[in-house]
């Protein structure tokens, strides 16, 4: 099919929202927008208008249209399952179709209407990809900005402990009755760690200060040269030195109490990726983990970590280029090639990784089944269950997400498990846990007017320490004598997709 524009107009002609998605003139779309109203005739039961040039393709919401404008030359049955998708798509950003509510939300719908065509031609999303894409939810953006926050308060935490250093020497100068080194803590900074005469010193230390240059607050300086340490401080000491000071070591005391890594920590990470029918088959399958190491005292930075693989599945494992592969694939020890040399300190280096694919045979972690019965006077009764398949797993806010119908649609829940909310067009199902003890649950509901198709496709989310392959960390060692060392780990395990469609 060739798209031309797709807009959500009122019954007189009036475009609220309109997206073009091939060149042509303002004059010509506002020709064929104006022209729809004056083809639609009384008594019609088609949701199609062909005209000499192009096609109309139109479903009414409410007092509005969702019109899509086409070539004749494209398919009909395509047009009107596109049609169907963007219909779905205003009211999942629209909780009242209006005009007002349509204007209100015009460029989220704009940004949906680019992720279902692209240059007039469809791609292959569903709404649940449509609403997943305008999020923009990136985990790389989220452990860029928690390692960002990370390097913030330690720069303000070197900062703070500097001030305190040359206040403590300012002091002790005032008691043995010595002048201070100098009128500021910026060059007294400069004489404590190097000599007046070096020459990448800057040459405006060496003027004498004027008493506006007395009056600096103390804080205020100690800010700005505490990060002088290392380079990679200074650009976030400059953003410090222009905002609020004072509230820096507040904020620093809150997140280092709450951090109970240890010198040696290793983080389990694994990321699925589940596509599963209505009868429970699964379409595809692939989970991805690494193995990611830190270490912050360099004296712990030649070790080895012993990894037990108890998985009976065909993981495909791969290790780090600088690790030893024929050692791990012996004896399960990671450790680096090279024995003279060490870890990276304060880095996080992925060490190995691990994937695992649908070999037929691997049952899905939590499978949901989904079950619409339509009755009398357009009435759906829905029934939908859960159930552990994977005893080990323990999954916690635990989120099974499921479309309703748009339009003006009533819902009464007989029977839950967990709690319930209503976002839009979207009916939310939280479990707290679901673990070998809680292992499945039930949800009933009614919805009028509805069909079967409403309910799909269904999206489940959740969060969880326990890995879905059994690889644990059963002990780390030096690399030289094998004595065992103290660590920390954690294990996160979490879907990236996960739809029954």
């Amino acid at each position: 099919m060739v798209l031309i524009a797709a807009t959500v107009c009122t019954k007189s002609g009036k475009a609220l929202v309109s997206r073009q998605f091939v060149e042509m003139t303002k004059a010509r779309i506002e020709g064929l927008l104006a022209a729809f109203p004056k083809l639609m005739t009384g008594g019609r039961q088609h949701t199609f208008i062909e005209t000499e040039s192009v096609r109309y393709v139109y479903q009414p919401l409410d007092k509005l249209y969702m019109l899509l404008i086409t070539t004749k030359a494209s398919n009909i049955l395509e047009d009107l399952e596109t049609l169907r998708l963007f219909s779905r798509v205003v009211p999942e950003y629209c909780t009242q179709l209006t005009e007002a509510e349509i204007l209100n939300q015009a460029f989220n719908l704009l940004f949906a209407f680019d992720e279902i065509v692209a240059l007039g031609y469809r791609e292959s999303v569903n709404l649940a990809q449509v609403r997943s894409f305008v999020e923009m939810d990136s985990h790389e953006e989220k452990i860029y900005q928690a390692v960002r926050q990370t390097q913030e308060r330690e720069a303000a935490n070197r900062m703070r402990e500097r001030a305190k250093e040359l206040q403590r020497e300012r002091l002790e100068a005032a008691k043995r009755g010595q002048p201070p080194r100098s009128s500021g803590f910026g060059s007294g900074f400069g004489s404590s760690s190097l000599p007046q005469t070096t020459p990448s010193e800057p040459t405006t230390e060496k003027i004498p200060t004027t008493p506006v240059r007395e009056t600096r607050t103390t804080t205020r300086s100690a800010m700005k040269l505490g990060s002088r340490g290392t380079d990679t401080e200074s650009f976030v000491s400059r953003l410090r030195s222009e905002g609020d000071v004072a509230a820096a070591p507040v904020k620093i005391e809150k997140t280092v109490v709450t951090t109970n890594n240890k010198d040696v920590h290793l983080r389990f990470e694994e990321r699925l990726n589940l596509v599963a029918g209505r009868d429970g088959d699964i379409q595809s399958f692939e989970l991805s983990g690494l193995l990611t190491l830190r270490i912050s005292n360099e004296q712990f930075g030649k070790i080895q970590v012993h990894v037990d693989n108890k998985d009976a599945r065909p993981l495909q494992l791969q290790t780090h280029p600088n690790v030893d592969k024929e050692h791990f694939r012996t004896s399960g020890v990671v450790r680096l090639k090279a024995a003279q040399r060490a870890f990276p300190v304060n880095s996080d280096v992925g060490v190995l990784k691990w994937r695992l694919a649908n070999t037929g045979d691997t049952p899905q972690p939590l499978s949901v089944n989904c079950w619409p019965s339509e009755g009398a006077n357009g009435t759906c009764d829905v029934n939908i269950e859960y159930e552990l398949e994977q005893e080990h797993l323990a999954l916690a806010d635990v989120n099974i997400n499921i479309p309703l119908p748009a339009g003006n649609t009533s819902l009464v829940v007989h029977q839950w498990e967990g709690s319930y909310t209503q976002k839009g067009k979207m009916l939310v199902w939280n479990i707290p846990l679901i673990n070998k003890q809680q292992k499945s649950g039930t949800l009933e509901f009614t919805v009028t007017p509805a069909i079967r198709n409403d309910f799909f496709p269904l999206s489940v989310t959740w969060t969880s320490e326990t890995p879905l392959a059994m690889l644990t960390a059963t002990k780390v060692t030096t690399a030289e004598e094998g004595n065992n060392v103290d660590f920390s780990q954690e294990i996160s395990f979490h879907p990236d997709k996960y739809e029954i469609v």
